[in-house]
C-alpha cells in the first residue's frame, strides 16, 4: 500500500463521498474546534506575558536601576557633594566610550507629611532637567497633573499612589521629614517644606508608588549622609546587548575605589526570575488543556475505526497493509490538528490584540456579583500591557500541537491495522 493510497483513504475518511451521517466525523470536527479553543488562551498568555515582562523590565532598567549602576561608598569623597558625582561621571565617559549617559542620583528614605497623614517616601535626589534629558523617563513616565519642572527652590515630582495617598495635587505644599545628625553627633529630625510641581506615573504601581523626586542639590542639602546612598546610573546602547558585559568588566577596576558596579540583572534578579517562572507555569498549564483537546482526537478516530471496520476490511482483502491503514488513520489526526491551529492561532493573536478590552468586560460582568474587583490590579500589573508576538514560540505552539495530534492518533491507529478482515467480512 503505497503512501498516495493512505492519503487518498484519510482524504476518504474526513470528507467520504456518500452523504451518509457519521458521529466519529462529527467527534472530529469537534476535536478540531476544542484544540482550535484551547489554543486561544495559551496564546494569549504568551503573548500578554511577554508583554507583561518587556513592559515592567523596561521600567525597572530605565527608571529604577539602568543599564549600570555604580553605588558609592559612603566614605568617599564623592558621596559627599553634587559637584563630586559629576566630576565622577565625566571621568568615567572619558575613560569607557561606550558608555551613553550617566545620571547622578541620591537616594534615601522619609516621612512626607500632609494634612491627611503621614506616609513612607523613597526619595530620589537627580538632576534637575532628568525628565527631559532621559530618554526612559520622558518616554515612560506620564504626567499625570502639573510638571516636571525641578529647578525651583524646594519643588518635588510625586508618585501617583504617593500623592493619591497624601491626597495632595500640583501646587500643594507637604513637608518632608528626614533625620539629620547634630554637633554631637545625635540623630534629630530635619523637617523641609516642598511644593509638588506635579505628579507622575509609570503605569507600574509597585515600582513609583513611594517616589518623591527633588532636585540633586536640594538632596545634598535635605538627605545626610549617613542616611542616604549616592550612584550613578549607566547607561548604554544596548541592556541586553553583550556588550554591556565588556562594559561592565572594562569600569570595574576603573570604579573599584569609589564605589560597586552592578548589572541591571544583577539588581532585578529576583524578580525577572520570578516572572519568568510564573510565565513558565501559566504556558504549561495552557499546554495542559491543548493536550487534553488533543485527547478528544483519539477518541474520534477510535469511533471512527468502529464505523469503518467494513472498508478496512475490504481494503485489507484487496492488498492494503496494516501499515498503510495506520498511517491513514494517523495522517487524519495530524490534519485535525493543522486545521485546528489554523483556526486557533488566528484567534488567539485577535484576543491577544483585543485583550484590554475582553478584560474590562469580564471585570464588570463580574463586579455585577461582586464589588470592586479588579483582575488586573495596577498595583501589581502593568496598566497598559504592550502587545509582544512571538514569532518563534507561536510557531513552536503549532508545531507542537500539530505533533501532539500525530501522538495521539497512534494508538487508535495501530488498531485499526490489526483489524482481522476475515471476522469483520462474516458479519456482513
Amino acid at each position: 500500500m503505497t503512501f498516495s493510497s493512505s492519503l487518498l483513504f484519510a482524504s476518504r475518511l474526513l470528507f467520504p463521498r456518500t452523504g451518509k451521517k457519521s458521529n466519529a466525523r462529527r467527534s472530529l470536527f469537534w476535536a478540531l474546534g476544542c484544540i482550535g479553543v484551547s489554543l486561544v488562551p495559551l496564546v494569549m498568555v504568551l503573548t500578554v506575558s511577554n508583554g507583561m515582562i518587556k513592559g515592567i523590565t523596561e521600567r525597572m532598567i530605565g527608571l529604577s536601576s539602568s543599564h549600570l549602576q555604580l553605588v558609592i561608598y559612603s566614605n568617599s569623597e564623592y558621596a559627599k557633594k553634587a559637584e563630586s558625582l559629576t566630576e565622577l561621571s565625566d571621568a568615567i565617559r572619558m575613560y569607557e566610550p561606550s558608555v551613553k549617559n550617566i545620571y547622578p542620583e541620591l537616594q534615601g528614605i522619609g516621612l512626607a507629611s500632609s494634612a491627611k497623614g503621614r506616609f513612607g517616601a523613597s526619595i530620589r535626589a537627580m538632576e534637575k532637567d532628568i525628565f527631559e534629558k532621559n530618554d526612559a523617563f520622558k518616554n515612560l513616565f506620564e504626567v499625570v497633573e502639573g510638571n516636571t519642572d525641578l529647578s525651583k527652590n524646594n519643588s518635588c515630582v510625586l508618585g501617583k499612589k504617593l500623592a493619591s495617598d497624601l491626597n495632595v495635587h500640583a501646587g500643594d505644599s507637604i513637608r518632608l521629614i528626614t533625620t539629620k545628625e547634630n554637633s554631637s553627633g545625635k540623630t534629630m529630625p530635619k523637617i523641609t517644606v516642598l511644593k509638588v510641581s506635579g505628579i507622575v506615573s509609570s503605569g507600574y504601581q509597585e515600582l513609583d508608588s513611594l517616589w518623591l523626586f527633588i532636585s540633586l542639590e536640594n538632596g545634598f542639602k535635605i538627605l545626610s549622609t549617613g542616611s542616604s546612598i549616592a550612584q550613578l546610573g549607566i547607561e548604554t546602547d544596548d541592556a541586553f546587548s553583550m556588550k554591556l558585559e565588556k562594559t561592565f568588566r572594562a569600569l570595574n577596576p576603573f570604579v573599584a575605589s569609589a564605589g560597586k558596579l552592578y548589572r541591571w540583572n544583577d539588581l532585578n534578579s529576583a524578580q525577572y526570575e520570578n516572572f519568568a517562572s510564573t510565565q513558565i507555569m501559566l504556558i504549561f498549564i495552557m499546554m495542559l488543556i491543548v493536550l487534553v483537546a488533543s485527547v478528544n482526537i483519539s477518541s474520534a478516530l477510535v469511533m471512527l475505526v468502529m464505523e469503518r471496520k467494513k472498508e478496512i476490511a475490504i481494503l485489507k482483502s484487496l492488498g492494503g497493509t496494516k501499515n498503510g491503514i495506520a498511517l491513514s488513520f494517523i495522517i487524519t489526526g495530524g490534519v485535525i490538528g493543522f486545521f485546528g491551529v489554523l483556526f486557533g492561532l488566528p484567534l488567539g493573536l485577535i484576543a491577544s490584540v483585543h485583550f484590554s478590552q475582553i478584560m474590562n468586560a469580564i471585570e464588570k460582568v463580574v463586579n455585577l456579583f461582586a464589588n470592586d474587583v479588579h483582575l488586573l490590579d495596577p498595583q501589581f500589573y502593568l496598566q497598559n500591557i504592550p502587545l509582544v508576538i512571538p514569532g518563534a514560540q507561536v510557531a513552536l505552539i503549532a508545531l507542537g500541537t500539530i505533533v501532539l495530534s500525530l501522538l495521539v492518533s497512534v494508538i487508535p491507529a495501530l488498531r485499526a491495522g490489526k483489524e482481522k478482515p476475515i471476522e469483520t467480512l462474516r458479519k456482513i
